[in-house]
């Protein structure tokens, strides 16, 4: 043997092995330069806030006993800025009813005149049994609705 290896003829090649484990998650890259600067936009503000201006108003009265049976008991007039909007209202208040035999009470909101009626009307209806002749049946309820 003189130290030289004489090469002999390549082998089969081998089969694949089995894949590897995951390596360790590596460290975040430098951040990148800032992008270039977009086009200016259109000022939209003026639409956005007048379709979202709210417009809203609130009656209260604090003694309304007019003593009255039939007809109007008070007036709020409010002006809708859009005919695609809706109008809320809120009935928050005492009901009484009294009668000597059995009665029926309905109290309902009108609009320009004429009785609610889509979608439903808005309206409170009490029945009222049969009370005694000489006492007098009385049913007074606090309600709220809308």
């Amino acid at each position: 043997y003189n130290g030289v290896c004489l090469q002999g003829p390549s082998g089969v090649p081998g089969r694949d092995g089995n894949p590897g484990t995951n390596g360790i998650p590596g460290t975040p890259g430098i951040p990148g330069r800032d992008g270039l600067k977009g086009e200016k936009g259109e000022c939209m503000r003026e639409s956005i806030e007048e379709s979202w201006t709210p417009n809203f108003k609130q009656c209260s009265w604090s003694a309304l006993n007019y003593g009255i049976d039939l007809g109007k008991i008070a007036e709020c007039t409010f002006t809708k800025m859009r005919s695609n909007s809706a109008l809320r209202v809120l009935f928050s208040g005492s009901l009484r009813l009294k009668c000597r035999s059995a009665c029926c009470q309905r109290w309902y909101f009108t609009f320009n005149g004429a009785e609610c009626a889509g979608p439903l009307p808005i309206e409170a209806i009490i029945y009222l049994d049969q009370g005694s002749p000489e006492l007098n049946s009385t049913i007074n309820i606090h309600r709220t609705s809308s």
